[in-house]
């Protein structure tokens, strides 16, 4: 944390007597403030703390500065543990205690300290009720807060619902109107603690104890602060151990979370890698359907052509088998007939050599007769097979052999006369 001198404004009015934090408001919010005096030490060797009580048992009844800002542990915790009750219930029309009093001694502490480099804070405790401060007056210290750059957080224990609207103008004010932006930085904060509860176990998770600011809204309430230290994120990125009373774990913590946010990130990488590929497969997958669909179809298309294909041929080849048996039957009986016709044509030729071959042997025989028998060469030309003895050219070239045969006998008998 940066240089700081900060100044702790305790209540110690006789409000503080009552037991609804535990033992009592004083000893709680010196547990508290005791706690606080450490952090601020022990965050930077220079910074300094100084203590005022609200009440006091002199003339005046008003704020008492304990000690001034300083180093010095000792003299601050023993301030802190020797704040005395003291004051009246209600003076005169006015609250037990004065706020925007006691923070203007605050301030002049603050103006008079050892080290001008580092930043001016206040810490506020009020457990008295602030029934006859007027809110004007809260947001007049405020802005003469802002007006010295000096911050200011404020820590309600009891009676909240009376002090709490009129804290928060004094907070708001020293916050100035720039903090009123979303996002803006607010140096000055709020704290509610309820009843029942530890100051400490609140403060330890609040950004008063953390020192950082809080974005606008960051200011606890009592609701919020109920669940104690263990609910808050004071000290997160060490596990909730404050790395100024125990460094070596506050570090093994602080490793051990970020190697366990870095498997996270890698799980949470993974798991959106996966989803997109199985995004990815289930397109790829819905592409190869649509083409294995059309290749389907291409397939039953190609298919059915084929089967009409195949049908045709079958026709055609059915057609040229009935086709075929007729052309060989006609092919058949064409060629019987020109065989028989060439071989009845060579039967005649044969028939008529041989019946010239035999009437020419009964010439060399030197036959009596005159010619041959006409019923032998009748009977013997119709046992030729395809020869029709009627045939007029058979009977012609008979009638031609009977004739020579008969010229050459006359011829033969004139020879011999």
């Amino acid at each position: 944390m940066p240089l700081e001198s900060c100044m702790i404004l305790l209540d110690n009015s006789e409000f503080m007597r009552n037991g609804d934090y535990i033992p009592t408001r004083l000893e709680a919010q010196s547990d508290a403030a005791n706690m606080i005096v450490n952090q601020k030490t022990q965050s930077n060797p220079e910074s300094t703390v100084g203590v005022i009580a609200m009440s006091s048992s002199g003339p005046s009844s008003g704020a008492e500065l304990l000690v001034s800002p300083t180093d010095d542990l000792g003299k601050i915790l023993s301030a802190l543990h020797g704040v005395p009750l003291c004051g009246e219930m209600v003076r005169n029309g006015k609250d037990a205690v004065d706020i925007a009093a006691s923070v203007q001694v605050a301030t002049l502490a603050l103006k008079h300290r050892r080290n001008k480099n580092g930043a001016q804070r206040i810490v506020l405790f009020v457990g008295s009720p602030l029934s006859c401060a007027e809110a004007r007056s809260f947001i007049k210290a405020g802005k003469q807060l802002k007006k010295n750059n000096v911050f200011i957080d404020v820590i309600a224990m009891g009676e909240l619902g009376e002090n709490e609207p009129k804290l928060r103008e004094l907070v708001d004010a020293a916050n100035g109107s720039s903090a009123n932006e979303e996002g803006a930085e607010r140096n000055c904060h709020l704290v509610t603690i309820p009843a029942g509860v530890l100051p400490s176990d609140v403060l330890i998770t609040s950004p008063i104890f953390r020192g950082d600011g809080a974005p606008m809204g960051g200011d606890m309430g009592g609701a919020a602060a109920g669940a104690g230290g263990g609910g808050g994120d004071g000290f997160a990125e060490y596990g909730g151990v404050d790395p100024n009373m125990d460094p070596e774990l506050a570090m093994a913590l602080r490793v051990s979370m970020e190697e366990e946010r870095a498997r996270q990130e890698r799980v949470s990488a993974a798991a959106a890698e996966s989803n997109q590929e199985e995004k990815s497969g289930d397109g790829e997958d819905d592409a190869a359907a649509a083409n294995n669909a059309e290749s389907m179809e291409g397939i039953t298309a190609g298919v059915e052509n084929d089967e009409d294909a195949l049908l045709q041929q079958a026709l055609a080849m059915s057609m040229a088998e009935n086709q075929a048996p007729s052309t060989t039957e006609e092919t058949t009986a064409a060629a019987g007939e020109s065989t028989a016709m060439d071989m009845g044509d060579d039967d005649d030729d044969a028939a008529m050599q041989m019946a010239l071959a035999m009437s020419m042997q009964g010439e060399s025989e030197e036959k009596t007769d005159a010619g041959l028998d006409p019923a032998f060469v009748n009977q013997l030309l119709g046992s030729l097979p395809g020869v029709n003895p009627d045939d007029p050219a058979i009977q012609e070239a008979l009638r031609k052999a009977k004739d020579e045969s008969e010229k050459k006998g006359d011829e033969k008998e004139d020879k011999e006369e």
